[in-house]
């Protein structure tokens, strides 16, 4: 029966289209995938690059003064992209996954940013997890919205209801073969970007595929249900993209909108010319008004004079440490209002199949927007580790040409947090069984 059946829907020209026509797109959004992934690994090599020639050729040009040297020099600090991550790109085509940073100021340094087209920014890249999120369901929505009314208004249904023993297995079977195939297709494109993207079959990977098929499954206990009222062809399909259009755009995008407005940051560009501000303006206060702000922060260093000249690496430095020490306020405000919404975003989602997937297949592939916080969170560690290395240099004025500058490599930093099993696929577990459940029960009372 079951082949009959799987016969009977593969030879159908829609359903060879449609399958064809998304396998299609599967294979470019991993060609999509392979580009960005590239661009990553061209973006760092270019960068470790930079920073060695850039290094050596200033070392070479300021050889008499280490702080007026250490004023030009970048240290670069990359945020380690996974080959998973080539599937959902995440915020990692909006934020920069290198951050190269001189030891002056750092809040007017951090939220520098590449370079884009803003309209490449608001379409976005048909990354993999586009094509699972928005266009997976729309098949299932085409393979299954007429999967009873079809035969009902064709007028033969009452002969497969009189030579099937269970009518209700015989829907469940009809459910089964499109699960399967489509099952299948997707299995067959995150196989292929195991090779195209050379994806470790990992804890990582098992997730991101775990959750895919969960999602399917979602989409068709969503059709499961709404099939199960027995209503005909247009009403089916009419609901069913209905609620595709809510869960998929609507939604989202009114509580984008609830978030944003419940948490408002302060713009990154404020936090910039706030620390400009500061430093700047000590250029007219007394200097050892503010050198004695700078060894509050740092003790270390009060064995440090201020020099009796006009101008000092000692004062100016101190300018500039100043400069983010008066903005901690507001980057500290900054840091939290986006932890907030990461974690509304994540509550929120629980109770939104389509928004906690997406969640969840960033968070796997390390492109979400707690990895964004952490990563600049290890920016601020990796700036003051080189502050403090160098202060005493400077102060001490030490020859430039002493100083082993080849050491100073590019630093990555490794995202270590694990997703869990449990909190990826027990919301979309719920929903799945919820729907089944309540479709099972409207078979069950109405007469086929």
């Amino acid at each position: 029966m079951l082949v009959l059946l799987f016969k009977n829907f593969i030879r159908s020209k829609g359903t060879k289209i449609g399958l064809l026509f998304l396998l299609i797109i599967g294979f470019i959004s991993l060609l999509i995938g392979r580009q960005f992934q590239e661009k990553q690994q061209n973006n760092i090599t270019e960068a470790a690059l930079y920073q060695k020639e850039h290094i050596a050729r200033n070392a070479a040009f300021h050889k008499d003064e280490i702080g007026l040297l250490l004023y030009y020099i970048k240290f670069s600090l990359v945020n380690n992209t996974l080959p998973i991550n080539s599937l959902a790109i995440g915020q990692r085509d909006v934020n920069p996954s290198i951050q190269s940073v001189t030891i002056r100021g750092l809040e007017a340094q951090k939220y520098d940013s590449e370079l884009n087209n803003p309209s490449n920014l608001l379409s976005g890249n048909i990354d993999f997890s586009f094509v699972l999120l928005y266009l997976f369901p729309l098949l299932i929505i085409a393979f299954s919205y007429n999967i009873i009314s079809e035969e009902k208004e064709s007028g033969t249904w009452k002969i497969v209801a009189t030579q099937t023993p269970n009518t209700f297995f015989y829907i469940l079977k009809l459910f089964y073969v499109r699960i399967l195939s489509i099952t299948v297709l997707l299995t067959l494109i995150l196989l292929a970007a195991i090779f195209f993207l050379q994806i470790p079959i990992d804890k990582s990977f098992f997730l991101f595929y775990g959750l895919s098929v969960l999602y399917i499954l979602f989409w068709f206990a969503v059709c499961f249900f709404i099939v199960s009222f027995q209503k005909n062809s247009n009403f089916n399909a009419v609901i069913l993209l209905t609620i595709w259009l809510f869960l998929i755009i609507i939604l989202p995008a009114g509580i984008n909108t609830y978030i944003i407005n419940k948490y408002k940051v302060p713009e990154a560009l404020e936090l910039a010319l706030t620390q400009r501000n500061a430093y700047h303006e000590k250029w007219d206060m007394n200097k050892q008004e503010t050198l004695d702000k700078f060894y509050n922060h740092y003790p270390q260093f009060k064995n440090y004079p201020l020099p009796d000249k006009e101008f000092s690496w000692l004062w100016y430095y101190a300018m500039q440490q100043m400069g983010d020490d008066e903005s901690s306020v507001q980057s500290k405000e900054l840091e939290l209002k986006l932890k907030q919404r990461n974690q509304a975003s994540e509550l929120i989602a629980q109770f939104i199949p389509t928004l906690h997937t997406q969640i969840q297949l960033n968070e796997i592939a390390k492109s979400d927007l707690r990895n964004q916080l952490l990563f600049l969170k290890e920016t601020t560690k990796f700036h003051e580790k080189l502050r403090l290395y160098f202060y005493p240099k400077i102060f001490d004025n030490a020859p430039v040409n002493q100083e082993k500058w080849e050491k100073f490599k590019v630093e990555t930093f490794k995202d270590n947090s694990e997703a869990s099993f449990m909190k990826a696929f027990l919301p979309l577990f719920i929903f799945n069984l919820v729907l089944i459940v309540f479709g099972w029960w409207n078979f069950k009372r109405n007469v086929f």
